[in-house]
């Protein structure tokens, strides 16, 4: 590894800033309908690796690794689900006028956005620890 912690033809840079780029992970998706609107869950399950999208859908075969990489203190995976969740909004005119966000529109560019996010978590905790091994000076 060099000083600029590249690993292979990707750098740390390279890996966070282009993330969109990234060849993503190949992740398990299974879908099981209920015949029912599905129903968010947004949630992970590191002792199965395992990302459960919403009552009818999960993906699964996420390394241990991607778990690792941490922002503030929370994983990625976990980041990115937070950021999807649909919220309450209390006040009734705002909810009205602005509520509008719904994660089912959105579940397929989430799912290639989790694919890519497992790369550069698992690559950028590569990185990080070669360079923990590397001497300093």
């Amino acid at each position: 590894m060099s000083p600029s912690g590249a690993v292979g033809e990707q750098t740390f840079l390279d890996l966070n800033i282009g993330y969109e780029t990234v060849i993503p992970a190949t992740l398990t998706r299974t879908d099981t309908p209920t015949g029912k609107p599905p129903v968010p869950k947004l949630k992970s399950l590191l002792e199965t690796g395992t990302i459960v999208l919403d009552s009818d859908t999960q993906l699964t075969g996420i390394p241990r690794a991607a778990w690792d990489y941490r922002l503030g203190n929370r994983s990625a995976i976990d980041w990115v689900l937070d950021q999807h969740k649909e919220k309450k909004i209390n006040d009734p005119t705002v909810a009205r006028l602005f509520d509008t966000y719904r994660f089912a529109d959105h579940k397929e560019r989430v799912i290639d956005l989790l694919a890519r996010v497992v790369t550069v978590s698992v690559a950028t905790v590569a990185i990080t620890q070669a360079m923990a091994k590397e001497p300093r000076g």
